[in-house]
C-alpha cells in the first residue's frame, strides 16, 4: 500500500492519495523509494509541486517533515531546488520544519534557492518570519549572499543584503510588497468584524450589550486569503510558530471570540 501511495502521488492523483490516507490508518507516510533517490511521497510532491498532495501528507500524524533522501536533501529542500513556491509556502507555515537543515554534502536549503534564482522562494522565506541562515561568509556551501553575487542575481542579492542588515523591516517592506497583511491591520480587521458580527460586546447609549450569532463571522473567515486566517488564530495561542489545521479553525475562532470580549 505504501507503493500505492508513493505512485498514486508521483501520478499527482490528489483523490487516490485521499482515499488512500483515510483507509490505511495505520500506513507509514514515511516509506522511501530507495529505486529513486529515496524519496518519500512529501519530497516527490513538494519535488514535483502536487501542493494539493504535499497538503494531504503534511495534515497526517505521523509524517516526518524533516526525512532525508539519499543526497541527505529534505522536502523543503527540494521544493527550494526545483523552484515549487505552493510547496515551499506550505513548509514555511508548519513549523516542525527545519528550514535550515543542509544536505550530507552541506548545502543549505536557501544555499539552493540563491544558486537555482528562486528569488520568490526567498522573498516569501523573508516574509514568512521563519529563521533564516544566511550562512558563513565566503563558505561556498552556506554563503547564500556569496553566491547570488557570483550569479550576478542583482534583486536577490540586494533583499539579503537588506535582510541581513536589518531583519524586521526587509520583512515588512516584503509583506507589503507581496500584499500580506501586517499585524497592525489584522488587529484591526479582528476587531472590526468581531464587533460587527456579535463576536465582541460593544455598549449601547442605553447600557445593554447587544451581540449576535456568530456564524456569519466563520463564513467569512473561511473566504479569506490562509495568511490572514492563519494570523488570526496565531494571535490566539500568541505564537507565529504555531500551525492549527483548517477542521479546527471554528474552534479557534470561537476561541478568539472570547479572548476579546
Amino acid at each position: 500500500m505504501e507503493e500505492r501511495l508513493w505512485t498514486a502521488t508521483h501520478n499527482a492523483k490528489v483523490s487516490e492519495v485521499e482515499e488512500i490516507l483515510k483507509n490505511n490508518p495505520t500506513l507509514n507516510v514515511n516509506w522511501r523509494n530507495e529505486s529513486w533517490f529515496a524519496y518519500t511521497g512529501l519530497h516527490l510532491a513538494c519535488a514535483r509541486g502536487h501542493d494539493a498532495i504535499a497538503a494531504n501528507l503534511l495534515a497526517h500524524p505521523a509524517i516526518n517533515v524533516n526525512q532525508k533522501d539519499n543526497d541527505g536533501c529534505t522536502p523543503f529542500t527540494r521544493a527550494c531546488i526545483n523552484g515549487r513556491i505552493s510547496c515551499a509556502r506550505l513548509l514555511l507555515k508548519d513549523s516542525r520544519v527545519m528550514v535550515n537543515q543542509a544536505s550530507l554534502e552541506g548545502y543549505t536549503p536557501l544555499w539552493y534557492a540563491a544558486v537555482y534564482g528562486r528569488h520568490e522562494i526567498i522573498e516569501t522565506w523573508v516574509a514568512s518570519g521563519r529563521e533564516m541562515d544566511l550562512g558563513k561568509p565566503r563558505d561556498p556551501r552556506t554563503d547564500a549572499i556569496g553566491e547570488a553575487k557570483r550569479l550576478r542575481r542583482t534583486q536577490m542579492t540586494t533583499l539579503l543584503e537588506r535582510f541581513q542588515e536589518n531583519p524586521g523591516d526587509t520583512r515588512r517592506m516584503v509583506r507589503l510588497e507581496l500584499g500580506w497583511y501586517d499585524e497592525t491591520a489584522v488587529g484591526i480587521f479582528a476587531a472590526v468584524v468581531f464587533v460587527s458580527d456579535g463576536l465582541l460586546a460593544i455598549t449601547t447609549r442605553g447600557g445593554k450589550r447587544q451581540q449576535t450569532p456568530p456564524q456569519r463571522f466563520f463564513w467569512i473567515a473561511s473566504q479569506l486569503p490562509l495568511e490572514l486566517q492563519m494570523v488570526l488564530c496565531y494571535r490566539i495561542v500568541g505564537s507565529a510558530k504555531e500551525v492549527i489545521a483548517g477542521k479546527d479553525s471554528e474552534v479557534a475562532f470561537r476561541n478568539l471570540g472570547r479572548v476579546l470580549q
